[in-house]
């Protein structure tokens, strides 16, 4: 190291003059209001306190379990409520953007969100933002008003143009993934507001609940037992009514208010307002008619133009501690809190492992030795051992030991064991029966299979499909609407039979019998839990919408090649033409299919490399062929220049530079009568050539899965067209759908020109679905729906709409019978909704349907419609 004394004598006058210009700097910093120190003792948070929220900060939340985009307008008020806060929540991406002074610590904000079971946490931007705004220098000294008012102007303007932008973009990526089409889901403060407001769950207690039970009860008693009724009981009705009308419907109340200041249709209005009108005709009648009286009388009717005029009084406080009561019921038993499906997944875990035990080696011995480590300190590569009797805690492949696993959810095997060996694959979730099993880890934490699982459920439930939005429209405008028609009964009552008293009893049992809680749970809940069972079955949905696009699929395409048939391909003849050697064709094809990864091309290499090894063909056949400038045709045939041994002109054999082919011919042109027999007879045809001229025909076996005939059979009974799309020519494919059972085939189809052969049978008026693995990913996007079949796949396949588990047929039919059992249930309770709520009109207005009667129907209809929903659990 260098000492100050062999500094240069001008490196040190530098130095010095640099001193000098800091202290003056600070010094001068110091006259001016500014600490002198940024890097004191003082914390940043101490700091960040003295400035008494001078300054605001943005930040952004990533949020985690928010149901539904009608829950965000109860979260941002309650936010904006919160000191100085203004939040904007977009329901779309489950984000957050908070904008609060700086003495408020993000810990408060996200306490506000678990209040309403959301969890959220800070961006990384966001968390590098709050650090860099701690470490600022309060500043002392403020700008002037005017100023600092045109700076929020202007900051306002910005976050506002941005906001916008960035709505707009995306609704524009919406609409082009086709997700959302025109349908607006992230709306902003500044913008039109939610239609529906759902009543806050975290009001609708159980102790709220008993509570006006206990208070209600008497008042039942005594309004319809005229026997028990005694001097100045309707007062005494009056006092325990009131904290029920006041205090147990707070939450209708307070959500109905909520409603009309935004401009928004609160879902239980209807309700709150018969239990104020009730309430508030109850005391009209005891303090100005003769139900005041001591000696007062009811007796109770239960049909409008029954009821007593004016004179006589008509009570209706049962009415308004009857709503409420059985409205905190109802809402208590359909608003619970229920369980998803990663929740009932973790209930289930069993034998979870805290520390592993991972095999590694000794740098000083190079010995391998077993560690005890954290889960969380796993690494990808390396080699864990799992006991007997646990479940397995990352995805890897099997390198020691061999034993009975249990895949549990999401395979549909529950309770049927898998064995796996050395070289099986394994993954994250899976119960081990028996052991110990050496696994090689391939992916840990958030990259394992049930990770991606878990975010693609939660995806799907964030999504909203066009029957719930068509319901909870529908439900916004069954409020006013019966508000309306409630008046107008009433007025018609009045003027027509004379009785104010009917007039009352028949707008309340509009008021109490309409049910747009029916309505808006009628495709919700279904779809919620539909798309839960479809992942217990093995089938990952994308969205909501993606249930009602597999109802309406009239055909399926089928790639052949890894969903019809097994993966593995196998070599079954070789053909040769007049004077060539069948191994020397056989060696060739495999040099050609060397860097392929298709099925028919690992046929052929490990056909080539089993004959190498057993020194067939002797040694007139080369032991390695190389090959030149390989390219893939636009057929998908692969093509390269080979040295093979040749016959001069001189009849001796040498070896030469030729280019040769290999294709899957699509028409029996160029080839010889018998080879052009054997490329039909049986088979997956390979034709062989080099100078210009077909060698040899190499014909390829591959079996059907157990379950294909049985799968395309279901499909054509439930009235969905099977479609086989191959490269293989017409003759083949043919032969391979009439084993199946299969409608059409698209034959002679390239890989590159199966997406135009897709949307070609689309634009004859089809609903197509699309099967297929990662080869044809291109299909999978221009189908209406993309099925992705394929084993050990990365679940983030954007171009896929579901995506399988299984690699059984029988889950293609199974999919499509879920999705069409699923939309019944939601349209018949979409009908069941709507008709009883026409009926219960009908009948309130008629004068049939009493207040109490209407109210209990109400509950009725909505438990049933919840009831008809769970029982997706059972498809």
């Amino acid at each position: 190291m260098t000492s100050p004394q062999d500094t240069p004598a001008h490196l040190r006058s530098s130095e010095k003059q640099m001193d000098v210009a800091i202290a003056e700097a600070k010094k001068a910093a110091v006259e001016a209001g500014v600490p002198a120190s940024v890097g004191s003792d003082e914390s940043a948070h101490v700091r960040l306190a003295r400035r008494q929220a001078s300054a605001h900060t943005s930040f952004a939340l990533e949020l985690e379990g928010l149901e539904s985009a009608l829950h965000v307008a109860d979260i941002e008020e309650r936010l904006d409520q919160h000191r100085g806060i203004r939040a904007t929540i977009v329901y779309e991406s489950a984000t957050a953007w908070i904008t609060a002074p700086d003495d408020v610590a993000p810990d408060e904000i996200i306490a506000i969100f678990a209040d309403f079971g959301v969890k959220a946490s800070l961006t990384n931007a966001s968390l590098r933002r709050r650090a860099e705004r701690l470490t600022q220098v309060s500043r002392r000294h403020v700008p002037m008003r005017s100023r600092k008012a045109s700076l929020a102007v202007r900051a306002g303007r910005l976050q506002r143009k941005r906001r916008r932008v960035a709505e707009q973009q995306s609704d524009l990526a919406a609409r082009r993934a086709g997700r959302l089409r025109d349908v607006h889901v992230v709306r902003h403060h500044d913008q039109e507001p939610t239609e529906v407001l759902f009543t806050a769950k975290e009001l609708l207690t159980r102790s709220r609940l008993i509570l006006s039970a206990l208070l209600s009860l008497p008042i039942f008693i005594l309004s319809y037992v005229p026997e028990l009724q005694f001097d100045y009981w309707q007062w005494l009705c009056l006092a325990a009514a009131t904290p029920v009308v006041s205090y147990g419907a707070w939450p209708f109340h307070r959500a109905t208010a909520a409603g009309l200041r935004r401009g928004m249709s609160a879902l239980d209005a209807a309700s709150s307002a018969a239990v104020i009108s009730a309430y508030l005709w109850s005391v009209f009648l005891l303090v100005f008619t003769t139900a005041g009286n001591p000696d007062w009388r009811f007796q109770p009717q239960w049909m409008a133009q029954n009821f007593n005029r004016v004179a006589q009084g008509e009570f209706f406080l049962d009415v308004a501690c009857g709503v409420t009561v059985f409205m905190l019921l109802g809402s208590l038993l359909t608003r619970r809190s229920r369980p998803d499906l990663m929740d009932e997944y973790n209930a289930n875990l069993r034998g979870e492992l805290k520390q592993v035990t991972v095999v590694r080696k000794d740098a000083a011995t190079s010995k391998s030795v077993h560690v005890e480590i954290p889960l969380q300190e796993i690494r990808v590569g390396d080699d864990i051992i799992v006991p007997g009797g646990a479940t397995i805690p990352v995805d890897g492949r099997v390198i020691g030991g061999a034993a009975e696993v249990q895949p549990g959810m999401f395979s549909d095997y529950t309770g049927i064991t898998e064995k796996v060996k050395v070289n099986s694959t394994v993954h994250a979730g899976g119960f081990l029966l028996s052991g110990p099993l050496k696994i090689r880890v391939h992916k840990t934490g958030s990259q394992t299979r049930i990770a991606a699982i878990h975010r693609w459920v939660k995806e799907a439930s964030y999504q909203q499909n066009r029957s719930a939005q068509l319901a909870t429209k529908t439900a916004s405008l069954l409020v006013p609407w019966a508000l309306g028609i409630a008046a107008l009964d009433f007025f018609m009552w009045w003027l027509i039979g004379g009785n104010i008293n009917a007039a009352v009893a028949s707008a309340l049992a509009i008021l109490a019998g309409v049910a747009p809680v029916a309505l808006a749970l009628s495709t919700n809940l279904a779809i919620k839990l539909g798309i839960e069972q479809s992942a217990r079955h093995g089938i990952l949905v994308r969205n909501a919408e993606t249930i009602r696009e597999l109802d309406e699929i009239t055909a399926v395409i089928f790639n052949r090649v890894g969903t019809l048939t097994e993966r593995e391909m196998f070599v079954e003849t070789i053909s040769v033409a007049d004077g060539e050697n069948p191994e020397l064709v056989l060696r060739v094809a495999g040099a050609l299919a060397m860097e392929s990864e298709h099925p028919a091309s690992k046929a052929l290499v490990r056909a080539a490399r089993e004959a190498r090894d057993a020194g067939t063909g002797g040694e007139d056949i080369p032991h390695w062929i190389e090959v030149s400038h390989p390219q893939v045709l636009d057929n998908g045939g692969l093509t390269g220049g080979i040295e093979i041994p040749m016959k001069n002109s001189d009849g001796v054999v040498e070896l030469r530079q030729v280019e040769a082919t290999l294709v899957r011919p699509l028409d029996l042109s160029g080839l010889s009568a018998r080879l052009s027999n054997k490329a039909v007879s049986g088979g997956i045809p390979i034709v062989v050539s080099w100078k210009g001229q077909a060698r040899g025909v190499i014909t390829l076996r591959q079996d059907n899965k157990p379950d294909a005939f049985d799968a395309v059979a279901s499909l054509e009974d439930m009235g969905i067209e099977t479609v086989m799309i191959t490269r293989d020519m017409y003759p083949v494919a043919r032969r391979f759908a009439d084993n199946l059972g299969m409608s059409r085939v698209l034959a002679g189809i390239a890989l590159k020109k199966k997406v135009l052969a897709v949307r070609s049978l689309h634009t004859q008026g089809d609903q197509v679905a699309m099967v297929g693995d990662l080869g044809v990913r291109e299909c999978l996007n221009v189908a209406d729906v993309g099925i992705l079949m394929q084993d050990q796949v990365s679940l983030d396949v954007p171009e896929a709409d579901v995506v399988l588990l299984r690699s059984d047929v029988g889950v293609v039919p199974e999919a499509m019978g879920l999705a069409r059992r699923i939309s019944a249930l939601v349209d018949r309770n979409i009908l069941l909704a709507w008709g009883y709520n026409a009926v219960v009109m009908l009948l309130a207005v008629a004068g049939l349907l009493h207040p109490m009667a209407a109210t209990l129907l109400t509950i009725a209809v909505t438990l049933v419609i919840e009831a008809r929903s769970n029982n997706v659990r059972r498809f």
